[in-house]
């Protein structure tokens, strides 16, 4: 009796067209965020790119060889004009978020109707984004920098540099760099 019960719970569920609706909302969204995106991209020869990371403006990223995005991570360019550009040799560990374009705080207005800003974002070569970390609009991360798990790059950060921290600050340098 209780296994009859199991099944046709099991069998309902299954056949809900709204779980095979969801299952469509799903497949559009990969498609739209990642795939359609993806050709977009500029990349260098040995990039990998984990399947689900998440894509905004295609056509203003750019990556250099042999560069490494991790998991569930997001590179969104601006609408019209901010750019991210990757150097050679990145690695951005999983969860990392990196947004040219930020919004501005105008009184009196809905946060959504916010006017946004867009500024470049730079990424030098041999750099590695830790788990979690995020980079704002406008920065640019300098050659053989290290950035922590968890860390928020609100300013540019020096080559060399490891930096770690809310808001990020320089808490070391590479190798005797700089």
């Amino acid at each position: 009796m209780a296994s009859e019960g199991r099944f046709s719970g099991f069998l309902s569920s299954v056949l809900d067209p709204r779980c095979w609706m969801h299952v469509l909302r799903l497949v559009h969204y990969y498609g739209y965020s990642h795939v359609r995106e993806r050709g977009r991209i500029v990349t260098g020869p040995g990039t990998g790119i984990a399947p689900n990371v998440s894509f905004r403006n295609g056509e203003r990223i750019r990556m250099g060889r042999g560069c490494h995005v991790g998991e569930r991570s997001f590179l969104w360019a601006g609408n019209t004009t901010g750019r991210i550009d990757l150097g050679d040799h990145v690695s951005i560990a999983p969860g990392v978020f990196v947004t040219a374009s930020d919004y501005q705080f105008v009184a009196g207005r809905p946060f959504r109707e916010q006017p946004k800003r867009e500024r470049d974002v730079r990424i030098g070569n041999d750099v590695w984004l830790g788990a979690n970390a995020v980079v704002t609009a406008g920065v640019t991360i300098g050659d053989g920098c290290i950035v922590g798990a968890g860390a928020v790059v609100t300013g540019d950060l020096e080559p060399g540099t490891i930096a770690g921290g809310v808001p990020a600050r320089v808490i070391g340098k590479r190798d005797g760099a700089g």
